[in-house]
């Protein structure tokens, strides 16, 4: 890792962002253009979200299962809505084993089509509903404007595909699952998300209604962190996903898709980073604690290692790192895991040893303020509250500057004013004018009608026209 500094985030935020993901060693640009290497500190962070996210899967009844990555044209075909958005985005191989293909196949960018032809040939009976599968894998989307995790050309993330008897069944479940991503968010993550609605423009290609879970960046700018995707009976109709219900009568399914991605570890670096790197929430950080022994020369060596082993031993429970590198300073590795966003930094040299005591460092309270020292005894149980007290404190500070950057302007300029360094909490009469007339004018956009609405009614922000819901305004990623 390069000692010198990042460059600041005020001074520029995009440069600041792809700095800290190349010198933390999360990720680094393929020979593909636009394509990802997602290094071991990277990963790791992504294994430690799938399984805070799988935990809750399973516990709400679905399963785990695998598709292909290769999806026949013609299924693409079947839905329109479906293939009209996502063909700007398609990778389409069109020779295999050095001939042409038949028939062309899609790259997966999305797995709608091939999981509705394998539920219409699963499905016969209201009793194989409902299907609540989830699937962990890749997806291609041809992006034209890439950026390490926000937006590659291949990504990694979940999708889940459900079919229901009922429609409210199906809705039921849409909403379930988003209630999954905030609590994960929120829980997990320390990133405070606003669960809404999508406008009809910003839906999902092929979807009936899609929800969202909406966090606001360091920036201020919004990242759409999660959906889910009520798709009515729009697949089951293409695919003829069909059953036979208590009555013996003909019915289509209901279905839902739902997906969360390697995007969200660019949410966690943009929601809690500093100009010092990387700040992780403990539930998630690849490494909690790093112990780091400090000495002099070999004497002193002999007297510190002995007790940075033990506390190591006694601290097993923790995803923990012993920084006994000889050939750096001390200084720079309180850096170097600085950069690395790690929970806690505990320190130990002669006179902690002397002392019984341990120097701790804490990652989301910079320089003094910070630091303490612990007695040696009972450390483990000091360092769980400290832990418990970092994930607390990280989302207390990101709720605390998400609160103070969303503004309820009083009219239409005040509104293009606000979405500069912000979001607008405004009325919106729902008129497809009015949406696109605040995107050419301001480049923002409705991130969600969220579902916590004030009472009442209102007046459009733009046209004036009464309004029964308020939306969120403002730039995205």
């Amino acid at each position: 890792m390069s000692e010198d500094k990042l460059t600041p985030r005020k001074e520029d935020f995009s440069e600041w962002y792809n700095q800290i993901v190349l010198r933390a060693e999360m990720a680094d640009y393929a020979p593909v253009r636009g394509c990802m290497v997602v290094r071991p500190y990277g990963w790791a962070l992504w294994e430690n979200i799938q399984q805070a996210l799988d935990r809750r899967f399973k516990a709400t009844g679905h399963v785990n299962a695998a598709f292909p990555l290769f999806i026949p044209m013609s299924f693409l075909e079947k839905e329109k809505e479906h293939v009209k958005g996502f063909s700007p985005e398609l990778a389409v191989v069109t020779i295999g084993g050095g001939e042409k293909l038949e028939e062309p196949l899609v790259v997966r960018p999305t797995s709608e089509t091939i999981i509705g032809y394998m539920y219409s040939k699963w499905i016969k009976s209201y009793r194989d509903l409902p299907v609540l599968i989830n699937q962990w894998g890749n997806v291609v989307r041809w992006e034209l404007r890439t950026r390490l995790f926000l937006r590659t050309l291949e990504f990694y993330w979940q999708e889940g595909h459900t079919a229901h008897a009922s429609e409210q069944e199906a809705r039921e479940e849409t909403r379930r699952m988003l209630d999954v991503y905030a609590d994960f968010a929120l829980n997990e993550a320390a990133v405070p998300v606003i669960e809404g609605i999508k406008s009809q423009s910003e839906k999902f290609a092929g979807a009936s209604m899609s929800l969202s879970i909406e966090a606001m960046m360091g920036d201020t700018r919004a990242l759409q962190a999660g959906t889910s995707h009520f798709l009515g009976q729009n697949f089951a109709k293409a695919f003829n996903i069909q059953f036979l219900d208590p009555s013996n009568e003909l019915q289509l399914a209901w279905t839902t898709s739902w997906g969360f991605s390697t995007r969200f570890i660019g949410a966690i670096i943009m929601t809690h980073g500093d100009d010092q790197g990387l700040i992780l929430p403990p539930r998630l950080a690849p490494l909690q604690v790093v112990l780091v022994p400090i000495y002099k020369n070999d004497a002193e060596r002999g007297g510190v290692m002995p007790v940075v082993e033990r506390i190591a031993r006694e601290l097993a429970a923790f995803r923990l790192k012993v920084d006994d590198r000889t050939e750096v300073t001390p200084g720079f590795k309180f850096n170097d895991w600085e950069m690395r966003g790690v929970p806690l930094r505990i320190e130990i040299g002669p006179k902690d040893v002397e002392k019984g005591t341990v120097a701790v460092a804490r990652r989301d309270i910079p320089g003094k303020a910070g630091k303490a020292f612990l007695p040696q005894e009972n450390l483990a149980a000091n360092v769980e509250r400290l832990l418990a007290e970092i994930q607390v404190s990280m989302l207390q500070t990101a709720t605390a500057f998400r609160d103070s950057h969303i503004f309820d302007p009083k009219n239409y300029a005040e509104l293009t004013e606000v979405v500069q360094n912000g979001w607008a909490f405004s009325w919106w009469c729902e008129e497809d004018a009015c949406e696109t007339k605040v995107k050419e004018d301001t480049k923002a956009t409705i991130r969600c009608i969220p579902f916590d609405q004030p009472d009442g009614t209102g007046h459009c922000i733009v046209c004036g026209k009464e309004a029964k819901r308020k939306v969120y305004f403002a730039k995205a990623y």
